[in-house]
């Protein structure tokens, strides 16, 4: 990230889809092993789908399914937290997963807290 993207604060459309970028340069630097395929399909299925189901739930009418399309983005970053502890990385590879586990825990907590707020 460039100084002027970390002075940035951005809101959770943003995050989801840096978080999506972010997962795709990770996945292009693993090791080729049949395991470590399996899981980066499931993992960039889940890490683009966060955000994509958020979007739609801001463009959706009514509460109900906004409420539902939050509560599958939650569901998507915690599979995103569960696929990249499952990948096999070199040692920068290992800090990057870590952070990006992080990250999507982070985008969790928030859309719980949104979704609580809602409710």
């Amino acid at each position: 990230m460039t100084n002027v993207q970390k002075s940035k604060r951005f809101n959770l459309e943003e995050r989801t889809l840096i978080f999506a970028q972010d997962v795709r340069k990770l996945v292009s630097r693993l090791p080729k092993t049949i395991q470590n395929n399996e899981d980066a399909k499931q993992l960039v299925r889940s890490s683009g789908a966060i955000g994509a189901n958020y979007i739609e739930g801001n463009e959706a009418l009514g509460k109900k399914d906004f409420v539902m399309r939050l509560r599958i983005s939650r569901k998507e970053a915690k599979e995103s937290a569960f696929w990249l502890s499952l990948l096999e990385s070199n040692e920068n590879g290992i800090a990057e997963c870590h952070r990006l586990r992080s990250e999507a825990r982070e985008i969790m907590l928030i859309l719980t807290a949104i979704i609580n707020k809602v409710s």
